[in-house]
């Protein structure tokens, strides 16, 4: 796990460092904070309260509206008492770390799709299982908002809506 998000980061660090000489006035590359709120889904939403995360995402544009983009980051969701207060369910505490392409259907409007592996940790269900995450949403100047599903696949589906802001500079 921290293998990946070492390995995640270096190519980030020399992705920002190459396009910032080579490209500096075209900002084809830009990185900044994100945070982001989750509504479980299926039988996650029985097992969990909604959640939140926060992380780092970096974008660097490919080609005429496709775009790379690439996070990391912590999202949380907090465990429920179900069974009539008999059985209490570990809170999730997972890394994501996410790679996929963003395409620009308009000025401000995007669709993007992004795949990784998500890394519990902590009591509930610890381990590494894999992630798709699509999504639909606006970018203007530095702003960054978009609403997405996520689904985590480790025993089971752990899925949820997400309404995720952030600012890339």
């Amino acid at each position: 796990m921290k293998r990946n998000i070492l390995a995640f980061m270096a190519v980030m660090l020399m992705l920002c460092m190459s396009a910032q000489t080579s490209q500096a006035q075209l900002k084809r590359f830009s990185i900044g904070p994100y945070v982001e709120a989750g509504f479980p889904t299926g039988d996650f939403s029985t097992t969990h309260n909604p959640g939140f995360g926060v992380g780092l995402g970096a974008d660097v544009k490919l080609i005429a509206g496709l775009t790379a983009v690439g996070s990391v980051g912590f999202d949380y969701f907090k465990g429920k008492t179900i069974d009539n207060g008999n059985t209490k369910i570990a809170s999730a505490k997972v890394i994501p770390v996410r790679l996929g392409l963003r395409y620009q259907l308009i000025s401000i409007l995007y669709v993007k799709v992004e795949g990784g592996t998500a890394n519990f940790t902590g009591d509930y269900n610890n381990g590494t299982g894999a992630l798709v995450a699509p999504g639909l949403g606006i970018r203007l100047l530095g702003l960054d908002v978009e609403g997405k599903y996520e689904a985590w696949f480790k025993d089971g589906t752990h899925g949820f809506f997400g309404l995720k802001a952030g600012y890339n500079f």
